[in-house]
């Protein structure tokens, strides 16, 4: 049986067929599972595997059947996506638009955990939100004369923890904005509550020419932006930036590095082992007596610094050649006849 922070309660954004045209049955296989039903089938498990990183794969019919019987519960949830928007200076810019987004939710309550039963989620992502806060109050409060010349939003998406929903629902189905003026998205989740840094990292490094500001503001702090230590964990696919590249709109995504100012080596190491074995997806993800909000504010001025390059600029950022999103983007831009 596979548990985890989905095998509770699940959510989707409502269709106008109340979602009767979903799949009948979604579900998990573990490998074992999968390999015996392959072989059940006389498929090779293996070689539609290995072809499936290729684009031009193709779904591979099995012929097999299966029967469930499953009782479902419905109800309807209400919830909010928040926004905020800070016009732009410039008269002629000021409808073209950059978005800092952070996921407000979290796991809510599960009531089958005795005692504490409330998911608080302080790092993940109540410490991104604060962020996102700071990040509107820190460019309100700038001399207008400073201000960026095109428009900030900052949006605060629901049911990241759920599927991404809010990002999806503002990106897919109703963007307060047009996308085809729109020039990044830039997403945080999660802070670094530990201390300073000597470097960053980008999930999904080299996607868009968003990396290459970032890696100029992380200079211009005598900091290094390296690619992410771990891509195989597919982490470019699992928060709210993902929503906005699905529909060709450049996303970054900026992280902590990996090496601590007056640390030892291993202290990353150490904290971020911590986090996912004893707080990661659990109630006690409560803020902690060692936090101390240096890091999180040396990453917060990268992310306003990044934010004003981008909506001063003389150009867009764009896609690099070969990313599997530029050419959505591509098309959008086309048919506004940009």
């Amino acid at each position: 049986m596979i548990t985890g922070s989905h095998s509770r309660e699940n959510f989707e954004i409502s269709t106008p067929d109340l979602n009767a045209g979903n799949v009948a049955m979604e579900g998990w296989l573990t490998l074992d599972a999968a390999r015996r039903l392959f072989t059940a089938s006389g498929k090779d498990y293996d070689r539609p595997k290995a072809a499936a990183v290729r684009p031009d794969f193709q779904p591979v019919a099995l012929g097999a059947k299966a029967t469930f019987n499953v009782d479902n519960l419905l109800r309807p949830v209400a919830s909010k996506n928040v926004v905020a928007l800070l016009p732009g200076t410039d008269p002629k810019l000021r409808d073209e638009y950059v978005i800092y987004t952070a996921h407000w939710d979290h796991l809510g309550r599960d009531n089958r955990l005795p005692g504490d039963q409330i998911f608080n989620g302080a790092l993940d992502n109540a410490s991104g939100v604060a962020q996102v806060i700071e990040l509107a109050r820190a460019f309100t409060e700038l001399p207008a004369d400073q201000r960026p010349k095109r428009s900030l939003v900052f949006l605060f998406v629901t049911a990241e923890e759920k599927g991404l929903l809010g990002s999806r629902y503002y990106a897919s189905s109703d963007p307060l904005y047009p996308l085809t003026r729109t020039l990044a998205n830039i997403n945080i989740d999660g802070s670094n509550m530990f201390g300073p840094k000597s470097d960053m990292a980008t999930i999904g490094f080299g996607a868009s020419t968003i990396d290459d500001i970032g890696i100029a503001v992380a200079a211009a702090q005598g900091r290094e932006m390296k690619p992410e230590a771990r891509p195989e964990n597919g982490s470019y696919y699992r928060s709210d930036h993902f929503e906005f590249a699905k529909v060709g709109v450049p996303s970054y995504y900026p992280k902590n590095g990996r090496t601590f100012i007056g640390q030892p080596a291993d202290f990353a190491d150490k904290n971020i082992n911590d986090y996912i074995a004893n707080r990661y997806h659990k109630v006690t993800d409560e803020v902690q007596p060692d936090w101390t909000f240096e890091g999180a504010a040396q990453d917060t001025v990268f992310l306003l610094q990044v934010g004003w390059r981008i909506a001063n600029g003389d150009t867009w950022p764009e896609w690099k050649p070969g990313n599997e999103f530029k050419a959505k983007r591509d098309a959008m831009m086309k048919a506004a006849g940009k």
